[in-house]
């Protein structure tokens, strides 16, 4: 990217938005069905499970102010890349106190820095949100959530990895069109990539739809979940390794530490590739 460019986005660096949204029982309820979990239904003054936040605060653009690749056209509180793809690179995220089902609460984001660099895959730019979120009890989420623009040539991800560890908790996922349509819809996600075949390999070149990282995120989530210990969790970082597709299916793992207070956790494809690594801290 030239400089003149960098300079230019450079002037996103700071801007703010303020918004307010209500924690509905409705979408959680959904989430739950599109996870294929037994909850009873949800009620005011449940606890909110780790992730499930990103059911508020939704995008709202115009259908007419979507790109061609279904996201909403650049510019805005998002700065104008002028890089054809946009991926969901990782988070970090820590509690305060808990979100509950009924609570009101007002999201306070701003841009914390934008970068540029040439890589294997051609030119990057990094975007990094850092979002506040407080309920009438005080701030209760703090999250920072990494943004990474690329070009449509050059290689989708590296070289593979592997993870070492064996797990102690895994559980395998089939994904198909049902499952990603109901979380593009569950989130108002409509980024092709996620639902639209065609788009999908004939323009970004991928072998099939592929699944949202914010899904992958969840689901290491609702890993601990299952094993008793998700509603502990203080904090938790991922990073995106490489795509997962709707052609094979993968599998979700865990490995906590001794004492059990940090938990490992990892998905990889079909083959053992890593996708997403993540650490979860319980309190």
């Amino acid at each position: 990217m030239e400089a003149a460019g960098q300079d230019s986005l450079q002037e996103w660096v700071g801007r703010s938005e303020t918004r307010t949204d209500t924690i509905d029982a409705r979408p959680a309820m959904l989430l739950s069905a599109t996870l294929d979990r037994e909850d009873p239904p949800p009620r005011p003054g449940d606890l909110l499970p780790p992730l499930w936040h990103w059911l508020c605060f939704l995008p709202s653009y115009r259908t007419s102010e979507a790109g061609p690749d279904g996201h909403a056209r650049r510019g805005g509180f998002l700065p104008p890349v002028p890089l054809p793809r946009r991926m969901w690179a990782g988070s970090r995220l820590e509690w305060m106190r808990p979100l509950r089902i009924g609570d009101n609460v007002t999201r306070v984001s701003r841009i914390a820095s934008i970068t540029s660099k040439r890589g294997a895959s051609g030119e990057l730019v990094f975007v990094v949100v850092r979002h506040e979120y407080s309920t009438a009890e005080g701030q209760a989420l703090a999250e920072e959530h990494d943004i990474v623009y690329r070009d449509l040539s050059g290689a989708a991800a590296g070289p593979a990895s592997r993870e070492a560890a064996e797990p102690r908790w895994s559980r395998r996922i089939v994904p198909d069109d049902v499952l990603l349509f109901r979380y593009s819809a569950l989130t108002f996600n409509s980024h092709r990539i996620h639902y639209d075949r065609r788009y999908v390999t004939e323009v970004e070149g991928y072998p099939g739809l592929i699944v949202h990282g914010p899904l992958l995120a969840t689901l290491l989530a609702d890993l601990l979940r299952r094993h008793g210990v998700g509603e502990t969790l203080r904090r938790f970082e991922f990073r995106a390794r490489r795509p997962l597709f709707d052609i094979a299916p993968f599998d979700v793992c865990g490995l906590p530490d001794a004492n059990g207070s940090v938990v490992a956790l990892w998905a990889q494809d079909a083959d053992g590739a890593l996708a997403m690594q993540a650490t979860a801290t319980l309190t």
